[in-house]
């Protein structure tokens, strides 16, 4: 066997420099028995909470590789629904930050989820078009529905009604009656996209927000309630049943099923609230009472509506009408009092506004809570990687806003573009735009925090008691890192600092920019005008002139030769002490925007626009190799040191790793969502870190495992694979109507893999039972007992029966994914399973999960069944012992349940309250009644 390369694998370590992502969005979560303090927001893969008085991270729910796009909190406040890119559900546990279940249905990116009163159920909706009801309880998918012809924005459950509502993209409003599964109503009063929707005033009122600087309200009126549609309702407002009215006949044209079907509900349109802002809706919500709406739009301000409630119209109304005797009385020339009906409240007096908050950069998302003693919270998820908390009063006649908290050292507020290791492999610089950061590696804390220019490149000094700092504006900033402070700031070039390299023997540095010159400089010690002490500085020395601009610049690392990739495709080599020319490497179609030197003097990568990395011997400048790279421009290049291997970060997200001398790809690094611009490797070469535009810092660690070049080979077909099985099309049910309903769940990797261990485990039943009557016939013909050998399989589960063991394997798939599962599995081994089926239900075991199974294969296979002779006596079974059994778990509910309602009933009588819905108020009254109490005993004393 020949001598093989080993390489060790780089892993990734933590995500930091992060604190959201603005793809999703923020909302309140009730933790450690407090509301209104913990934010969870979406970071990257990952769902962090936040401590908003702190500024701390308290948990962090760990995702897999897709990014999160939504999140919604139960209504208990104990789980945490997430939606991510690939169009998974997952719902986590805010106890212990688990993930307890997983939806698999959508095939795009999650954009709205939602969960009902009572939390049981949940809704999603995607890009993909598609609306799915997902069963929290069974851990199950309902049923799909189809309508929408672009992607879903806003879902929401009616409170008392079993209806849905939808909005998406396509200009359309869906209502949806979940009982048939049927849209009964869709409205289409909307010019553009339907960004938002929310339902107010205890749900007789829908309002939409669309990419115009209009809010739309829509009156709704119930028909199921028996009321006739003509008599006024006794808890609407005259002004709004005025103004329904009035546009009655508008919507009657503009409603698609106005006239040919009208149940359930009728929506009309009620009149129209103007925003401040001119462009489209981000956002539209309200909070938990639903008295609150904000909306905002691309900018930075977000606008909050008070909606009055029934009992304060009522008020209104009646002081209106009281205003307009008293002015009658004062004109007796009129002789006629004006009629009751022509006072009514304007939309804007029902729905009044309150204040804009200004933030302080674009608003992405936001939630609204609102305190049981009237103070209103949003909190907002920002552009720039920043959450702000503001609080107000809506009810005070001027409302003050101020801010709360800002949530802002853990991270840059814009991309960070340069990145460098101390010489001790402890301590990490990353600079943006606005500052410069120094992070402890092993912690992941920020020690020091310092204002910049934009930032393009760095080092830190020898010592590492400075750092130098390369700016768009072609200068040159010195800080040090003990006081944090700004020594110098040098005026180094007419343009921007392209590229900084160290000298080998650590007395200097040279940059390159955008002013065609590569200059010289040395570190000095100088006398500080504020101290007696001395301080380092450092100066000019030469210059190198060029025809073009500048982008990257290296040391080779004996000092000798100097290489400087130009504007113009290629990368000039000079030698140092001469500045002569010395070997120009030509070969790149676009401009090289990094490059390296090995630590031996002997090759130099490049990485360039064009995507591709060139590999060349620096003693004759001939290419020992081109490789195609990444998908997009390669951004930066760096040898592993005392290796001929490197790394390279490239526009398609992934950061690579590659052999030198043998010219392989070794690993692809995946965790980045979007654009890599730079990394930096540690100098003992243990360490990667990379910065990305979605705003995370990465690092990987190099473990002690060994990578064999095959094994990371066959994982990428793997993975290849898994994401074809994602694309392929969806199986069609026999019998199932292509309309509006559908199954919930998709095809994956992993019903495939269940459907192949209910293969594999209903083999071995068969192959067992045959291996059984065998048996029994030898002992017949021998008359003595022959031992039948023992299956390991069926030992290692403890000498179960093969039927035992088939019913193990089937209850360990997925609540979620059994329909996909079956569905994948081939008729031939349908019989065996409905013979076991009818066995499992006879005995009583997990009789909810075998029908819920049986009837979906009756349903699937139908036709085949019936032919099929043999399995008229299984059905005629199964028929008798479902009922049966069907028939005692319900006789058991109906039980329960009596006994639950009568002990609610003797809780009742005991307290004197309606149950534990009432108590708490109770308890306030009582607690009330005793401080005023109180009181009057102090006055008295």
């Amino acid at each position: 066997m020949g001598l093989t390369r080993q390489y060790l694998r780089y892993g990734a370590s933590a995500v930091f420099g992060l604190i959201a992502s603005p793809k999703g969005n923020v909302a309140y979560v009730p933790l450690r028995g407090e509301s209104g303090r913990y934010v969870a927001v979406p970071a990257c893969e990952h769902v962090f909470l936040w401590d908003t008085r702190r500024g701390e991270k308290v948990l962090i729910l760990q995702g897999l590789k897709q990014e999160v796009t939504s999140l919604c909190p139960s209504p208990d406040g104990l789980h945490l629904a997430v939606g991510y890119e690939d169009g998974a559900v997952r719902v986590f546990s805010l106890l212990n930050g688990e993930a307890i279940v997983t939806f698999n249905g959508h095939k795009a990116s999650v954009t709205a989820l939602k969960y009902d009163q009572l939390g049981g159920r949940l809704v999603s909706g995607s890009k993909d078009t598609d609306v799915i009801v997902w069963d929290i309880i069974n851990e199950s998918g309902l049923y799909r529905l189809k309508g929408h012809k672009d992607a879903v924005t806003q879902v929401l459950f009616l409170r008392e009604k079993n209806l849905l509502v939808s909005s998406g993209k396509d200009t359309l409003v869906k209502w949806w009656d979940l009982d048939t599964q049927h849209c009964f109503r869709t409205l289409v009063g909307h010019r553009t996209e339907v960004w938002g929707l929310v339902l107010v005033s205890e749900e007789k009122r829908v309002i939409t927000g669309a990419a115009d600087s209009e809010l739309r309200v829509w009156d709704i009126t119930y028909l199921q309630e028996g009321k006739d549609p003509g008599e006024p309702e006794s808890k609407k407002s005259k002004g709004s049943l005025a103004r329904a009215e009035e546009t009655r006949s508008i919507d009657e044209t503009l409603d698609i099923h106005e006239a040919s079907e009208e149940r359930l509900l009728r929506c009309s349109k009620a009149g129209s609230i103007m925003r401040d802002g001119r462009d489209r809706i981000v956002t539209l919500a309200t909070d938990q009472t639903g008295r609150i709406l904000a909306c905002h739009g691309t900018d930075s301000i977000l606008e909050v509506f008070y909606v009055l409630s029934e009992d304060e119209i009522h008020k209104k109304m009646e002081r209106k009408m009281k205003k307009a005797r008293k002015k009658a009385r004062q004109q007796p020339e009129k002789e006629e009092e004006e009629p009751k009906s022509s006072i009514e409240l304007s939309l804007q007096e029902e729905i009044q506004r309150v204040v804009n908050i200004k933030a302080s950069a674009k608003i992405k998302s936001f939630d609204l809570i609102l305190s049981p003693k009237g103070e209103l919270k949003a909190t907002l998820l920002l552009q720039n990687n920043t959450v702000e908390t503001y609080a107000l009063n809506p009810s005070a006649q001027t409302p003050q806003v101020a801010r709360v908290s800002k949530i802002t050292i853990g991270g840059h507020r814009s991309d960070v573009r340069t990145l460098a290791f101390s010489s001790d492999n402890i301590a990490l610089l990353s600079a943006a735009a606005e500052s410069v950061k120094i992070w402890n590696r092993s912690t992941l804390q920020c020690i020091r925090t310092m204002e910049c220019e934009y930032a393009l490149c760095s080092l830190f000094v020898p010592g590492d008691r400075q750092v130098v700092i390369g700016t768009k504006t072609g200068k040159l900033q010195l800080f040090d890192l003990a006081s944090g402070g700004l020594l110098e700031t040098l005026a180094a070039h007419d343009g921007a600092v392209w590229s900084i390299s160290l000298s080998p023997d650590q007395c200097g540095f040279i940059t390159g920019g955008a002013d065609k010159c590569v200059k010289f400089w040395e570190f000095e010690l100088v006398k500080d005008e504020n101290s007696a002490q001395k301080r380092l500085s450092v100066k000019h020395t030469r210059i190198l002139q060029l025809d073009e601009d500048v982008l990257c610049v290296r040391y080779s690392p004996n000092q000798k030769l100097l290489a400087v990739s130009l504007l113009d495709c290629t990368v000039k080599i000079f030698h140092t002490d001469t500045l002569k020319f010395f070997l120009s490497l030509y070969g790149h179609k676009l401009p090289v925007l990094c490059m390296d030197i090995a630590f031996d003097g002997a090759l130099i990568a490049t990485g360039s626009a064009d995507r591709n990395v060139k590999i060349w011997g620096l003693d004759f400048g001939d290419c020992h190799r081109s490789l195609f790279a990444h998908n997009d421009s390669v951004m930066y290049l760096q040898f592993v040191p005392k290796s001929h291997l490197f790394f390279t970060a490239g526009k398609d997200h992934k950061i690579k790793q590659w052999d030198a001398d043998k010219f392989q790809h070794i690993q692809t690094l995946e965790g980045h969502h979007q654009e890599v611009w730079c990394l930096a490797i540690s100098p003992n070469g243990d360490y990667v870190v990379s910065s990305s535009h979605d705003k995370s810092l990465r690092i990987w660690e190099r473990t002690r495992e060994p990578l064999i070049l095959e094994e990371e080979q066959e994982m990428q077909r793997e993975a290849e694979y898994e994401e074809n099985v994602a694309k392929e099309e969806q199986p069609v049910v026999a019998g199932e109507m292509q309309g509006e309903t559908g199954l919930a769940g998709k095809k994956t990797i992993e019903t495939i893999k269940a459907a192949e261990r209910i293969m594999e485990a209903i083999e071995l039943y068969r192959e067992e039972t045959a291996k059984l009557k065998e048996r029994e016939a030898i002992c017949t013909v021998a008359g003595k007992e022959v031992p039948l050998p023992v299956n390991p399989v069926l030992q290692a589960y403890g000498n179960i029966s093969p039927s035992s063991y088939v019913l193990e394997v089937f209850k360990k798939v997925k609540s979620s994914e059994v329909e996909k599962s079956l569905l994948v599995l081939p008729f031939s081994y349908i019989p065996d399973l409905l013979t076991l089926f009818n066995e499992y239900i006879q005995v009583g075991t997990e009789v909810e999960l075998f029908c819920r199974a049986l009837l979906f294969l009756l349903r699937i296979h139908f036709g085949q069944i019936t032919s099929n002779q043999m399995l008229v006596a299984v059905i005629e079974n199964l028929k008798k012992t479902t009922i049966s059994k069907v028939s005692e778990a319900q006789d058991m509910l109906g039980f329960n349940m009596a006994g639950l309602q009568y002990l609610k009933r003797e809780i009742e009588a005991k307290g004197e309250v309606t149950f534990f819905a009432d108590a708490s108020d109770h308890f306030e009254e009582k607690k009330k009644k005793r401080k005023k109490k109180e009181k009057l005993i102090l006055a008295v004393v």
